[in-house]
């Protein structure tokens, strides 16, 4: 006998939200999107435009809890971004933010910076 599947429920506005910000990837999400997927950096899987709670992140780890965002300049100074840090990171999550300019002109050391982070974190105890 195969063992029972659990996946979580979906919920359908945020699951149609995430496909099309799938299909509208900046091109330094693109840039990015490139090496973190198919486990390519360092053999850590990452999923993108993944809902957490009320937000859809950029790039998550979920084993290492780790979330990478890439923002344009319309997040400078952005108290959206500060309150939605506040909750991912109330939740056991750890967020790092690069400018797109950042990723287009330096993608190694963005990786670099991911590659540390993950290998500094702990793995998810529920994994």
């Amino acid at each position: 006998m195969i063992g029972t599947i659990h996946m979580r429920p979906g919920n359908e506005v945020k699951t149609k939200r995430a496909r099309r910000l799938r299909g509208n990837s900046t091109d330094a999400e693109a840039a990015i999107w490139y090496h973190l997927r198919g486990r390519r950096l360092h053999g850590y899987k990452f999923v993108r435009q993944e809902p957490i709670g009320l937000y859809t992140v950029d790039f998550v780890c979920r084993d290492r809890r780790l979330i990478v965002e890439v923002d344009g300049g319309q997040h400078a100074d952005s108290q959206t971004d500060v309150a939605r840090d506040t909750w991912l990171r109330a939740h056991n999550y750890r967020v790092l933010r690069f400018w797109n300019n950042d990723v287009l002109g330096n993608l190694d050391g963005v990786l670099q910076t991911i590659a540390t982070a993950l290998a500094e974190a702990p793995p998810h105890p529920e994994r």
